[in-house]
């Protein structure tokens, strides 16, 4: 899958401060979610269909992720 990402608007959580080990997050055509590195922004990003977007954040909700 190719996309274009040039035109994205990216951001950071209200949580991250000022520090630059942040993830951020762009929200693009057709519901599509990209994510990538803040210390990296010329780098690779992932992106994630609605739908995987959607899990994701219900699992991070439901704390399917948290640490034992």
């Amino acid at each position: 899958m190719n996309i274009d990402l040039s035109a994205a608007k990216w951001y950071k959580s209200s949580r991250s401060h000022t520090g630059k080990d942040c993830v951020e997050v762009a929200h693009l055509d057709g519901g599509m979610v990209g994510v990538r590195d803040s210390k990296d922004p010329t780098g690779q990003a992932l992106v994630f269909t609605p739908a995987e977007w959607d899990a994701f954040t219900a699992g991070v909700h439901d704390g399917e992720f948290d640490r034992p």
